[in-house]
């Protein structure tokens, strides 16, 4: 069996850091991640956010390098968390579990923000 995510996408918001009773460090962002393609003549766009959770030096990296709008490859595996609400209702939730993580932003283009002085990735395409 195989569980594997990859996928390259922006940050919709910083980092939430947070940390265990053990001490362990714990980030968790969402990543935008978007398909275009033709249907009817027209250009379409589709966006997935995808939850991520990274832990220990991973996410210590995570919470002080990455902002909103920071372009990242996340490499992981999927896991379904399930908990009770405040009514007794059963909650789900999918996320990937981070193993590796690469920030693609070209040096100089994320700002304290994320999403300053940033060019479209259309504009480097030659045609």
């Amino acid at each position: 069996m195989l569980n594997k995510f990859i996928g390259i996408g922006r940050l919709g918001q910083d980092p939430i850091q947070k940390t265990i009773p053990n001490g362990t460090e714990i980030s968790n962002f969402s990543v935008a991640t978007t398909e275009k393609y033709k249907k009817d003549g027209e250009y379409i766009e589709k966006t997935e956010w995808i939850k991520a959770v990274a832990f220990g030096k991973l996410a210590e990296i995570c919470n002080s390098y990455l902002r909103k709008g920071s372009l990242v490859y996340i490499e992981g595996s999927l896991q379904t968390r399930t908990w009770d609400d405040k009514e007794g209702n059963k909650k789900y939730t999918t996320e990937v579990i981070i193993r590796e993580m690469k920030m693609l932003d070209k040096k100089g283009t994320t700002s304290e923000s994320g999403n300053e002085n940033r060019k479209s990735e259309e504009d480097d395409v030659p045609f």
